[in-house]
């Protein structure tokens, strides 16, 4: 089983919504013209890729400036090609490498539209225990610095026995007493994010230790699913809305339900 084979055995309908995701964004760059060669789009996109919290006031400007209108489409289309190869380089690092998207998805008119529907197909991935699916989300948040994630807790966490004490363990997660299993998931979180192109063996070790292969795929669509974050932060809109904690749940369709 490669890398595709495991994502589409284990959740299909995650798999079918990213090659749709991927179609979408091929077509938005057939049709963006000269637009996306633009040094400043350029110089954006790449700290966009390397580090999202090291966009500038200026760099951003700059970037707004350039794309005009097309500026959010633009922004959706860079965290596509940024998080897609990562999910693809994470898996086959665990599954093995194979051919992708073998089906040619037909494409979405609009990227959000495609966008929206991954993440509520990810959403309704339900094998990951909730208090891992949480610190998963948090861990991910925080290397971002996405002040609105940041202010957010899962209800269904802590139902399941988070608190405040396993939240701020994720801050040094390596010499931390959470499970295994979390630990395991937490590792390839940081690896997608900082070291996506080599996916340390320790880290692909302890998932295979710790984790079923359908775990180890959602915990990387997690992982790409809230890196959505980055739009948000790329633009300078990621501000909290509550002075505090904001509690979430997710209704059956895999739509946020904010408290």
């Amino acid at each position: 089983m490669d890398g595709f084979e495991a994502l589409r055995t284990h959740h299909p309908a995650a798999a079918a919504a990213a090659g749709r995701l991927d179609a979408s964004a091929t077509a938005f760059v057939g049709a963006s013209g000269d637009l996306l060669e633009h040094p400043d789009v350029v110089a954006f996109a790449e700290q966009f890729s390397v580090d999202v919290t090291g966009i500038e006031e200026r760099q951003r400007a700059a970037f707004l400036a350039a794309t005009g209108v097309h500026a959010f489409e633009v922004v959706q289309l860079l965290y596509v090609r940024d998080q897609l190869p990562r999910l693809r380089v994470a898996l086959e690092a665990v599954f093995g490498e194979g051919a992708w998207w073998p089906d040619a998805p037909e494409p979405a008119a609009d990227l959000w539209p495609a966008i929206e529907d991954f993440m509520i197909a990810v959403a309704r991935c339900m094998l990951l225990d909730p208090v891992v699916t949480e610190v998963v989300r948090l861990r991910g948040a925080r290397q971002h610095a996405c002040r609105l994630c940041m202010s957010r807790r899962s209800v269904a966490a802590i139902d399941a026995g988070a608190d405040e004490a396993t939240f701020a363990a994720l801050d040094e997660w390596p010499e931390s007493d959470l499970p295994a299993g979390t630990t395991a998931a937490l590792g390839l979180v940081d690896a997608m994010i900082w070291t996506p192109t080599a996916i340390p063996v320790e880290t692909v070790a302890a998932l295979r230790a710790e984790l079923v292969p359908g775990q180890i795929v959602e915990v990387a669509l997690d992982v790409v699913r809230n890196a959505a974050n980055k739009i948000a932060v790329a633009l300078g809109a990621d501000a909290p809305e509550v002075d505090g904690v904001q509690l979430f749940d997710l209704d059956p369709d895999g739509t946020v339900l904010v408290r």
